[in-house]
């Protein structure tokens, strides 16, 4: 029986320096989010701090206290990404500050959804200033997803409405959209420390699925691999853990100084690191025009690299407008179709811009190759994008764990969408590949169109062979990773063997319309078991000897002649002929010779011996030194 597991929110805290956000969360909390001595002394945060808030019902706020120092936005932005609620903290006696702007337009290109509005320090002012700011704070949040937001004013100090702003996180906790609980576990580390008698340990916010203790492990993008010794998530001990939660884990066997911020936890393999990402791009209003091929300071999850910015279909970008880009990154990323990222001027630090990645393996893309993918991507239904994947995929086609290790989703609904759309025909199954019906259809007629010409130029051969086939596929088509499988499920044709033909079509002799059947049929019954080689009957008939080679290829597999060897056939009742003296023979005698076989045919050497090796061969006699024994009943 499965237990319903509490449910679990982040919550972040956004706001300038020195706002009070630290001294916020230690009054809802109890806990002080300021770990590092030298923020104690300061009296700033300058790295992530973590707290949890709990609820008698279950639900558990975890919370990333978030610095505010305009040189410390990309410590806010590696605690960002996990973030269902952010808290703008708003200090009465200074109200709307250069950080708060941006912090608040970097929680509207994350697109985080739910918020509330914190005035602190609202002990240090008197009730008009504070009406004041607060009207201030209607306009900064205007147009934005706070528009709506509670705005709470409260004091750390006096404790002043620290209840009723539990309460508020509580009410928009219920807001929260679910995590992805069946998606693949990702885990972007935000500290790495060990801790004696236990090693290495690393946390985060796990964006997706779920982890259990002795789950093994991969660190990306340096491919570690290790296990998972111990869980915590929101300071208690778990067997396991899910996304939505601030987890730690315990590694097993990995050194500290291998690892780094930035890097992911996953579970799967089907997650690959990647340097080069088609995206969505929007950027801020006020900030400065981007030319194609920029350098940006790039921020997804807890990982910061440079990237070269490429824009798709304009040279330049300018304040406000959107577009699609791809970033071609210096050090490689782990992320998927649908995650956020922002981006921050190279010099000086500024942040410009951000949006959706739409496909973190991108096809190479000429000017005129247009973006309608992209639209898909990033507008379509799950549907349509899983289909357009793999229609661009063509004849490569595409395996489920690919789709699952590309698009944000859970598991189950990726699985079951790909399957509705094998069920309405607009995916081929081929094996554990995908094809999309247009490339399936490409391959085939290029199939049929090809074997049409085959069977016209070549009416005496029964097919074409699958290795000549698969060449002119390859040249044409290009990219056939399952040539045999395709092959197999078109309908009209068939696989004999390593021959391919129209399944209307069946070769014969008759068919040239030339008699020539009847000229072969009397030649090699005239000299019985002495029959002319096929070299020697072309040039008896003044045929061309492929041609002849095709034309007893085919009698032979009507029955009208019998292969003795490449070069030798011999009719149907001749052949009957011949195990009818041997079965006289071996009524008589158990053993046989090779003089005794020449004489019962009446032929030479020259030609008993290939006889005899084809007898051997189809099990109708048994060599046993120099004699045969008889295998037939």
């Amino acid at each position: 029986m499965s237990i319903e597991q509490p449910k679990n929110v982040i919550l972040g805290t956004a706001g300038h320096i020195d706002h009070g956000k630290s001294s916020l969360v230690k009054a809802l909390t109890g806990v002080d989010p300021d770990r590092l001595k030298e923020e104690k002394e300061r009296g700033i945060t300058i790295d992530l701090g973590f707290a949890n808030l709990s609820y008698p019902d279950g639900l558990t706020v975890g919370i990333v206290d978030v610095p505010g120092h305009e040189r410390l936005i990309k410590n806010m932005l590696a605690g960002a990404g996990g973030i269902d609620i952010v808290a703008m903290v708003i200090a009465a006696d200074e109200g709307i500050m250069p950080q708060s702007r941006e912090h608040l337009a970097i929680c509207e290109l994350l697109k985080i959804k739910n918020g509330i509005v914190v005035v602190t320090k609202a002990d240090l002012v008197d009730a008009d200033w504070l009406a004041l700011v607060q009207d201030d704070l209607k306009n900064f949040i205007k147009n934005t997803f706070l528009e709506n937001a509670e705005i709470v004013a409260v004091s750390a100090k006096t404790g002043m409405n620290i209840e009723l702003l539990r309460d508020k996180i509580k009410q928009a906790a219920a807001n929260v959209k679910p995590k992805l609980m069946n998606g693949l576990f990702r885990l972007p580390i935000d500290r790495v420390f060990t801790l004696k008698g236990f090693g290495t340990v690393v946390t985060g916010t796990a964006l997706a699925g779920s982890i259990s203790i002795d789950t093994p492990v991969e660190i990306l993008p340096s491919k570690i691999t290790s296990k998972v010794r111990g869980l915590q998530s929101h300071g208690k001990g778990v067997q396991k853990a899910f996304a939505g939660q601030r987890i730690g884990l315990n590694l097993q066997g990995v050194d500290k100084e291998l690892l780094r911020r930035g890097d992911t936890v996953v579970s799967s393999e089907r997650l690959t690191p990647t340097k080069s990402i088609d995206a969505q791009l929007e950027l801020l209003k006020g900030a400065p025009s981007i030319k194609t091929r920029s350098l940006v300071h790039f921020y997804t999850g807890t990982s910061e690299t440079v990237a070269r910015i490429v824009l798709y279909g304009t040279d330049e970008a300018k304040a406000e407008e959107a577009c699609y880009c791809q970033f071609r990154l210096e050090e490689p990323v782990v992320v998927l179709s649908g995650d956020r990222y922002i981006i921050r001027r190279f010099s000086p630090l500024e942040t410009i811009g951000g949006g959706e990645v739409l496909d973190p393996y991108p096809v190479k893309r000429k000017r005129s190759m247009g973006t309608e993918d992209l639209m898909v991507f990033e507008k379509g239904s799950m549907s349509e994008k899983i289909e357009t994947k793999i229609k661009r995929s063509g004849l490569a086609g595409c395996r489920l764990p690919q789709i699952e290790g590309w698009l944000k989703g859970d598991m189950p609904e990726i699985k079951l969408t790909v399957d509705n759309l094998v069920k309405n025909s607009r995916l081929v199954k081929c094996g554990e590949l995908f094809f999309h019906k247009e490339a399936f259809n490409t391959f085939k007629e290029f199939v049929l169109s090809t074997l049409r010409v085959f069977h016209k130029e070549n009416p005496l051969k029964a097919g074409i062979t699958k290795e000549e086939l698969r060449a002119k596929a390859l040249i044409q088509l290009k990219n056939i990773t399952a040539f045999d499988s395709l092959t197999e499920i078109i309908g009209e044709i068939a696989i004999e063997k390593e021959l391919v033909r129209l399944s209307s079509y069946k070769a014969s002799a008759v068919q040239t319309g030339s008699g020539i059947k009847d000229k072969i049929l009397p030649a090699l019954d005239k000299e019985e078991f002495q029959p002319p080689t096929r070299q020697e009957l072309a040039a008896k008939l003044g045929m061309n000897e492929k041609e002849l080679a095709d034309i007893l290829k085919l009698l032979a597999k009507e029955a009208t002649l019998v292969r003795i060897n490449d070069s030798i056939y011999i009719t149907k009742e001749l052949h009957d002929k011949m195990l009818l003296l041997l079965k006289n023979f071996f009524a008589k005698k158990q053993e046989m010779t090779v003089a005794e076989f020449r004489d019962i045919l009446n032929t030479t050497r020259k030609y008993a011996l290939p006889f005899l090796e084809y007898l051997d061969t189809n099990r109708i006699t048994l060599r046993v030194g120099d004699v045969r024994k008889f295998m037939l009943k």
